[in-house]
């Protein structure tokens, strides 16, 4: 009885997820088209699929990636606004504890997940930007269970670019002052950027719990500054420095601040060098891209109520890492593969997170797959690890004492029009926190932290 229940009220919640989508899809199917288009789409007079790989934004293609590095400046100025938001419903295989409490309120209910605003485009034919402002529906529950929803700054990147044309010399030079470390990146293989495109915020198991401090944590916690530079669509290569979004760039860390334990500003010590160099190469049909980068950032600790302290010395993050995409896209078909590896090395000689060493590692290795048929139809199928050294505090939630976790993520989508995406992803955990099975010591196995989860993505413009 109670199986056939669970069913019944998942089936329903996806239908009222469902009606919504048909209901928000006829909406846009009916608006202008002129209105139908992105903001970029707009200023450049391209459609989405012109710089999105068979419309699946936010994968870049060989146009859109030079648009990017060119500052946002193709076209004409147009209007910068544009909305999108995102509706789903999340569903965990065993959405409760040893103790039968339940882990995620909102699982298997139809929410209205989460909202931006853009302003972006061209300013000037040498400057452009692109700015994105975020409403989380359900951010974090107060003391008394209800949600609390949540405004902040979400991706920003300016830039100021020139670019040298020869008879035998592309150049682009550029600057870029941003607040996420690779969000400044064109391939889709760098963690910004990266698969999956879209994932649930509800759900507190439905992804790996530990991961390099590239891959998320400085996300709108930093402004970085750098310079780069492309030769000839072949060699490319950017130095940056990160510091703490603070005083005139705290509205690039907006959301964020000391003494907020559920949104808390994180603060780095100094200039933090950040390097990417990548070969590409683009013949008919085919874009191929190998590339490396690279993060050095210290990190200082915050107190038990979420404010910095600036007198214990700071914990030190040396990432490095490895990419290398291939893309194929000829219609009616789109293909691409993506494959990333990251090693951190953590020097903690003052215990402010390892409580078992003053060093530490950790690994993630990335790779993803995706076909699109006639920028309409689309599967992907995406496999993560992640391993690292043991330690009883860092990772006190495995009876292991790891952060070691292994998946799969396959996917399968729609994009009835440009600017919408139906789509629905299955995770799959063979290792979650260091085992297969009794990984956090009361009974708990990987692959109860399963995952479904059914989204409608819209933009509108």
């Amino acid at each position: 009885m109670r199986m056939a229940s669970t069913v019944h009220r998942l089936l329903q919640s996806i239908w009222i997820l469902a009606v919504a989508a048909v209901c928000l899809l006829n909406a846009l199917l009916n608006a202008p088209s002129t209105r139908a288009l992105p903001i970029f789409a707009r200023q450049t007079g391209q459609s989405c699929v012109a710089c999105h790989a068979g419309g699946q934004f936010p994968e870049l293609t060989p146009y859109g990636r030079m648009f990017k590095l060119n500052g946002y400046t193709f076209g004409e100025r147009t209007v910068p606004v544009a909305v999108m938001a995102t509706l789903d419903l999340t569903k965990t295989r065993v959405n409760h504890d040893a103790s039968g409490n339940i882990i995620s309120p909102k699982d298997g209910l139809p929410i209205f997940d989460a909202a931006s605003i853009f302003l972006a485009g061209k300013i000037t034919d040498r400057i452009g930007a692109f700015t994105q402002f975020t409403y989380s529906n359900y951010d974090h529950q107060g003391a008394d269970g209800r949600w609390i929803g949540h405004w902040a700054s979400d991706n920003m990147d300016f830039r100021y670019v020139d670019r040298i044309i020869g008879d035998a010399n592309d150049l682009i030079l550029g600057t870029t002052l941003h607040n996420n470390p690779t969000m400044q990146d064109v391939w889709n293989s760098t963690p910004a950027w990266s698969y999956p495109y879209v994932s649930s915020s509800t759900s507190t198991v439905g992804a790996p719990q530990f991961l390099p401090i590239i891959e998320g944590s400085l996300a709108q916690q930093v402004v970085g500054a750098g310079g780069y530079v492309y030769w000839n669509r072949t060699i490319y290569a950017e130095l940056s420095f990160y510091s703490t979004a603070d005083g005139i760039w705290s509205f690039m860390s907006k959301g964020n601040k000391a003494g907020d334990p559920n949104h808390p500003q994180i603060y780095l010590r100094g200039q933090n060098p950040y390097w990417r160099l990548a070969l590409t190469h683009d013949w008919g049909p085919h874009s191929v891209m190998v590339g490396t980068f690279g993060l050095n950032v210290n990190v200082y600790p915050n107190d038990v109520n979420s404010f910095p302290n600036f007198n214990q010395g700071v914990t030190r993050y040396r990432d490095i890492g490895f990419d290398a995409q291939y893309q194929y896209l000829l219609e009616p078909n789109t293909f691409t593969a993506q494959a990333r590896f990251i090693r951190e090395n953590i020097s903690d000689p003052n215990n402010l997170v390892f409580g078992d060493s003053a060093a530490a590692s950790l690994k993630s290795l990335r790779l993803k797959l995706s076909y699109i048929y006639q920028a309409r139809y689309g599967v992907s199928l995406s496999f993560f690890n992640i391993t690292g050294s043991p330690d009883s505090a860092a990772y006190a939630a495995s009876a292991n004492f790891s952060p070691a976790t292994q998946g799969w993520t396959p996917e399968i989508f729609w994009i009835p029009v440009q600017n919408i995406r139906i789509g629905l992803q299955y995770t799959h955990f063979t290792k979650y926190l260091g085992a297969r099975s009794n990984y956090d010591g009361h009974g708990r196995n990987a692959s109860d932290n399963d995952t479904l989860f059914l989204y409608l993505w819209a933009a509108y413009w």
